[in-house]
Parts: structure tokens; sequence; C-alpha cells
């Protein structure tokens, strides 16, 4: 007889845990769980996933989510139970005011009936919150909360695109707050923060909610005006935000009295780029400040000055110091009656391997931005008076070179010791070379300027001032610096001599000269009724196109050989200097 097998020789039958103990385990088992049917159907949920706004028994899960999410949760909730994967898909649930995300896993699970599939939901509201509070850090400052440079360049962009199909143009204005500094120096950095919390909530108000506000550094603000573009439109709208600044900030016992400076650009006429609008708006506003602070300036072509920032170039110049690029070029000075060559002005140029010859006007700016003038500045200095002892040598005679002097070069420690050597180096005579300087080099720091310029005396180095009557308007620096040489500026000479109020500038200006026993150098002499009315003036020297235009050396030495200017004379004037 056989005899049946023992229950401990045959392991047990597998069969699918009970509904009820699958109930049981959601109540630890996640953030939200569900046992849903193939259909989408719930069947059974855990407490947590039961307080979800929306929640019944027998509901959809895919009508939990929100309307964006549901055709993801949807497709991944036929993956599970026809491809017997897990998948993993992430949803937003209504829950009251808000929507929680969540990331679901949706498995597919024997249960014996019909709920066969098991969706976990993981929240992922905190990890959700620091996203979004790292994505505001990225795009809003810091201090008063408002877009900074990168979310301003989008809104820009997007504003571009609406004004494209609309065809309505718009402005983009760029705010600076007038004496900013001296809260921030007088009462220290964490006072100055307070303003700005203030300004920046101010002028937010005076806006539309239509309207971008955005801080992009320091004390400056931009605004972005869709539709608002005609000249009546800006005058309104930037007269509110000049006088809400212009309210006194009240701040931790303080009456602060600020105001501001705006600049304008308008799209399309402006520019067309987000980049461009607000480079440009910049740009009015510091002509905003130079022009007297206080006021609106709109872009202007013409008020543009040379570009202060053109990264591109810079980086160029610094390439070109390098490989030799600058160059000097030389324009004669001649004496007003018989032409004959007295000097040389040493003018400074930069030939660029695809750009050509770039005007000074565009790399002085930089340079002097930038430090690199300094360097500049010293190579000119010495290379100039190497070069003063090649051109006596074919003139016969002595000359002097005049080399222009510029403010941060002027202002530095090094100064002093660039100018000995340049002397020692080349064997030149101090009083041999002129040095150039404008009035605002003299009148930002008088006092040092005295001190240097008493040194340069010292020397036998004479001092030219350029550009004379086109900067500051106290004569008082004539009387206190050791100036030897006026320089009058071609603004004054190029209407002569029809112009009568330049004929009087330059009358008064020679006049001054005589008595004051300096030289004078008109420049920017081009015809022969300007020259033979300066000389009958009494004027000494001139330079222009006439006499001479800037020349590299070879080409000066040729002029001094054949002693061009004298060769134009008739026999009885040919005498050199009177």
């Amino acid at each position: 007889m056989l005899t049946p097998p023992s229950a401990a020789s045959h392991p047990p039958t597998a069969h699918p845990p009970p509904a009820t103990l699958l109930d049981g385990l959601l109540e630890s088992a996640g953030d939200a769980v569900f046992r849903v049917a193939p259909c989408g159907t719930i069947r059974a949920a855990g407490t947590r996933a039961q307080r979800l706004h929306g929640y019944a028994p027998g509901c959809s899960l895919v009508a939990l989510v929100h309307d964006v999410d549901q055709a993801a949760l949807r497709h991944a909730l036929d993956g599970a139970a026809t491809a017997h994967e897990a998948a993993l898909v992430e949803a937003r649930f209504r829950s009251g005011e808000r929507d929680i995300w969540f990331e679901l896993r949706i498995a597919q699970l024997t249960t014996g009936d019909d709920a066969q599939i098991l969706v976990i939901g993981r929240d992922m509201s905190a990890q959700h919150a620091t996203e979004e509070r790292l994505r505001h850090m990225a795009t809003h400052d810091a201090l008063t909360e408002l877009p900074n440079r990168l979310l301003l360049a989008d809104r820009i962009r997007v504003v571009i695109s609406n004004a494209r199909r609309s065809g309505q143009g718009f402005s983009v204005v760029a705010i600076g707050m007038d004496g900013f500094k001296k809260v921030n120096d007088g009462l220290g950095h964490p006072l100055g923060d307070a303003v700005l919390q203030m300004a920046a909530t101010r002028l937010r108000r005076v806006l539309r909610d239509s309207d971008t506000l955005a801080r992009v550094g320091g004390d400056e603000f931009v605004a972005v005006l869709p539709g608002t573009f005609t000249d009546a439109q800006i005058k309104l709208v930037t007269g509110r935000l000049m006088a809400t600044l212009q309210s006194p900030f009240e701040t931790d016992g303080h009456t602060i009295y600020l105001g501001a400076s705006i600049g304008v650009t308008v799209y399309p006429d402006h520019a067309e780029d987000e980049v461009r609008l607000v480079t440009l708006a910049d740009a009015a506003l510091s002509r905003a400040k130079e022009t007297g602070k206080g006021r609106t300036v709109v872009y202007s072509p013409r008020d543009q000055g040379p570009p202060e920032h053109d990264i591109s170039l810079e980086a160029a110049m610094f390439k070109a110091v390098r490989e030799g690029e600058f160059l000097l070029y030389y324009q004669p000075i001649v004496d007003a009656r018989t032409k004959v060559i007295e000097g040389f002005e040493t003018l400074m140029r930069w030939k660029h391997p695809t750009l050509g010859m770039v005007p000074p006007v565009r790399f002085i700016p930089i340079a002097e931005n930038n430090g690199l003038i300094n360097l500049l500045g010293a190579w000119a200095l010495k290379a100039a008076c190497m070069q003063i002892r090649q051109f006596q040598e074919v003139a016969g005679r002595e000359l002097y070179i005049s080399v222009n002097i510029s403010p941060r070069q002027f202002r530095s420690d090094r100064f002093l010791s660039v100018l000995d050597d340049a002397l020692a180096m080349s064997g030149a005579q101090g009083h041999q070379l002129v040095l150039e300087i404008t009035e605002g080099t003299l009148m930002v720091d008088p006092v040092h300027a005295e001190a240097v310029m008493e040194k340069m005396v010292e020397r036998n180095v004479r001092i030219a001032i350029d550009d004379f009557g086109t900067g500051y308007s106290s004569l008082a620096y004539l009387k206190r610096f050791p100036i030897s040489v006026l320089k009058i500026d071609r603004a004054f000479v190029k209407d002569l001599p029809g112009s009568h109020k330049d004929a009087a500038i330059c009358k008064v200006v020679l006049d001054l000269a005589r008595h004051l026993s300096l030289a004078v150098v008109a420049e920017g002499v081009e015809t022969e009724d300007q020259l033979s009315w300066l000389d009958e003036q009494g004027c000494h020297y001139v330079q222009g196109y006439l006499t001479g235009k800037p020349m590299p050396a070879n080409v000066a030495v040729t002029a001094l050989k054949e002693n061009l200017y004298t060769a134009l004379l008739p026999a009885d004037t040919r005498t050199g200097k009177p």
C-alpha cells in the first residue's frame, strides 16, 4: 500500500495574498497608495491618499490629477497593465487650494481580484519647493526680489515677440538713483540696502502689472513698458518714476533726499534685440547723469560716445600689444607765418589685421577704463623721445615733440618714473618735450596735479593745455599751474574767419596768452583763410590738414628733408622763426 506523503515533503501551493492583507499594508507603503483596476478605477486607497481633493470610493485615479498631467498618467497605467513593467511618472494631485507633486511608481500585482495595479506615490512637494526657490534665486535679485538681468532679458524677448505681432513699439527705461553713493559711504551698507528696498517698492507701485521692473546692479533699475513708445507716453511715465524717488526716504531715524536720472530706448527705433535695448538705455542714462542729473534722456545716436565696454575689441587690444599692432603717427606743428616745422604732435594709431585702422575714439576710452592706457602711454612717451632725436638730426636744428597724457596716466604713481626713463633712454632734453593735458585732468584733483606739474617743470618739460576752452570754465588754473602752451580747440577754428563768435573767442584767448606769456597752437587749420586770419591775430603756431596730416615717422622725415612747407612760400618769407 502506498503511504501518502507527509505534509513536510511537499511545499505548499502558492496563493495570491488576500486583498484584505494588501489593503492593510497600504497605510505604511507610501505617502499615497492606491490599488487600481486596469481601467483606472480606484478599488482601495490608503488613508493619506483618501485625503486628496476629489477622492471618492470608485473614482478614477486619473481624475484626481491636474489636467495637464492626466495624459501621462493614463499612458503609464496602460503600460503597467499590458507590459507587466513598472512605470514611473510625476503628476500633480489636487489638494484644496494647491496642487501636490507626487512621484508615482506603478506596477502590476497579482491580487486575486480586479485591482491588479498598485500605485505608490511619494510626496515631492519639498523637493519641488526647493527647486522653485533655486530657480527664483537664479532669476531674481536677492535684496529687492525683483527680476535680475537674466529674467529681464527673457521678459524683453517676450515683449519683442508680442510687439512684432502687434506692430506696436515699447520702451526700455534705465533708472539710476542720484547721490546714492553718499548713503552707503556715510550711513553704511545696511541702511543703503533699506533705501534700495524702499525704492524698488515705490517704483513697482508706479508701474502697471503688465510692466516689468528689474534691478540690474547697484542703484540701477530697468523697467520694460509694453505699449509705451510715444514722446507723451514716455514723458508721463518717466515723470512719475522720477517723482516717486524724489520724495524723502525715512529709515532708521534718518531722512534721506535722493533723486533719479533716466535713460530711455524705444523698440524698434533704437534697437531690435534685448541686449542693445538695455545697453543703449544705459548709455542714455549715463548721458543724463553727465548733463546735470535729475533728468530724462531718450537715446539719440548723436549723444552716443565711443563704446566703452566693447569686450571683443578690448580682448583684441591686449593681443595687439603683444603683436605690436600699435603705431605712432606725427602731425607737424608749424610756424603760422613761415610754415616752418617747429615740432610734431605724437598720435597713437592701431592697425588691426582685419579691421584696418581703428580710430583712437574707439580704443582710447577702453584703454583708459581698463588701465591699458598706462602701458600704451609709457610706450608712446619713450618712443616719441627716441624719435625726436632722429627728426633733429635730419632737420639740422632743434625741434620739439608733443605727447598727449591721459587722465589715468597722469594720476598714476609711476608717471614721473616713466617720464624720467623716457628722457634717460632717449637722451632727449626736457625742453624738447611738451606734454598735453586736458583741463578736466587738472581739475579732478588740483592739489595732486600741482605737485606733479611742479616736478615736471623741474625736468624742464613744458606743459600744454589741450582743447583749451572746451573743459572747465574757470581760468584760475592758468594762474595756479605752470602752463607754457594753450592749444585752441578745432571747434573754435573750423568756422573762421566767417564766424564772429568764434573769432571773438580766439581773440580773447590770444590776448590772454600774450598777457600770461603763453604760446598758442591753433588746431584743425584746414584753409588758407583760417591760417591768414590766425597769423594776423598773432597766433604763434598752427597744426591741421593744411600744413600736414598725421603721418608715419618715415614720411615726417621726408617732409623735414625736403623742407616741404617752407618751399611753398615766397623767397622773402623763408626766414624761419620770427
